[in-house]
Formats: C-alpha cells, structure tokens, sequence
C-alpha cells in the first residue's frame, strides 16, 4: 500500500509550517519541515552545500531539530540563516542531494510535508496537495510578530523587502520554482485564524478518507 501524502507548499510567512505541523498530529501522520533542510545546509556549511547537503547529521526529535548531536532549532530561526538557505535552495545540486532525504520521511502511516516544492517535485504523487499563501503585508507582519516574542529586534519594513526578495529568487530559480501544482487546493490565509486554516485541510483530507483520526 502507498503511504499517503498531504503536502503543502507556498511562500516564506504563509504559515504552512504550524499548519503542517497540527495537521499532521490530528491526523497522526509524520511531518516534513522541508525548509529547515536548506537552512541546515545553510548553518553548516555554506561554503561546500552540495556535500553538506550529503554528509550533514540530522535528527528531528520532539519538534526539535538537531545538527550532529546539537539542538539547532532556534538558530534555525534566525533571518540571516533563512535568507542564506534561499541563496542554497537556488542549488540544483543541493537540492538533488536533499531529494532522497526529503522521500524517505514518507513511512506509515503517512506524512505531511510541507515546503515549497513538496507536490511539484518531491511527493508529485501526494494524496492532497495545498498551496497556501496570504498577502505580502500580513505574512511580514507575522514574521515580524514571530521575531519580536522571540525578543529578536526586526523593523517592519526590512522584513518586507527581504520577503519580496526571497520570493522573487523562489519563483525565478531555474530548478523547482515556487508555484502551485496543477491539481493543488489553493488556499489564502490571510483572514483566517490557524484553526480555521487547518480545519479546512483536516476537511479535505476527510473527502479523500486520509487519516484514522481526520
């Protein structure tokens, strides 16, 4: 039996990661942060990716992620690795090496996977593909929020630009570029609370019988 997929793709600040993570444990299925592989390649060692891409030790633990023993999870985080993992994620040699990595996350029950090219490239077979976005003004505010709790100093409209940026590298990049599947659900969540939003998906995964506990 194939082991399903839900996966779910859209920009940085979307919110796919929470929502893929609560989705995954209502349903009981493993989850795929895809994005935190490209900001480990970035955190050790973005002078060689392709063989940090290869060679790197990783473990995901308890909604932590840890780099050869260590916990890495908040630095992680930090804007200056994010925007250095999209410069990696340009890659294709990277992103070849971290293909394999990514499919063998796929064990029963079944998986959520989120990323930005989750059901283009990496799972093109997933039971349900979402692509998930919401305007560029309420994804910086959110990452702004996410920031300042964190106590990290942001401005605002720095965060703007470098979003604007990494989303014109993500949909200009010559190998998987940010865009929706063709058969995939898509979803604004700008005006939607996170419950909201992943009840919408918990109620899609119903209509395709995905998951004992949907």
């Amino acid at each position: 039996m194939t082991v399903p997929v839900i996966a779910i793709d859209g920009p940085s600040a979307s919110g796919k990661g929470a929502v893929a993570h609560q989705v995954a444990e209502a349903l009981g299925f493993h989850c795929l942060e895809s994005g935190a592989l490209y900001r480990l390649v970035a955190l050790a060692g973005p002078e060689h990716p392709e063989q940090t891409a290869r060679a790197m030790q990783v473990t995901f633990q308890g909604g932590r992620i840890f780099l050869s023993g260590q916990d890495v999870t908040d630095k992680l985080r930090e804007e200056a690795v994010g925007a250095r993992a999209s410069d990696v994620a340009q890659c294709p040699e990277v992103r070849r090496a971290l293909l394999e990595r990514q499919r063998a996350f796929r064990r029963p029950p079944g998986l959520v996977a989120e990323g930005r090219d989750m059901g283009t490239v990496v799972f093109p077979d997933a039971a349900l593909k979402v692509f998930l976005t919401a305007t560029p003004a309420v994804r910086a505010q959110r990452r702004h929020k996410q920031l300042i709790d964190k106590g990290i100093d942001a401005n605002l409209a720095a965060l703007s630009r470098d979003l604007a940026q990494r989303d014109e590298r993500d949909a200009a990049r010559a190998v998987a570029p940010l865009a929706p599947a063709p058969d995939a659900l898509q979803l604004d969540s700008s005006e939607r609370p996170l419950a909201q939003v992943v009840g919408l998906i918990l109620g899609w995964c119903r209509e395709r019988n995905l998951g004992g506990r949907a």
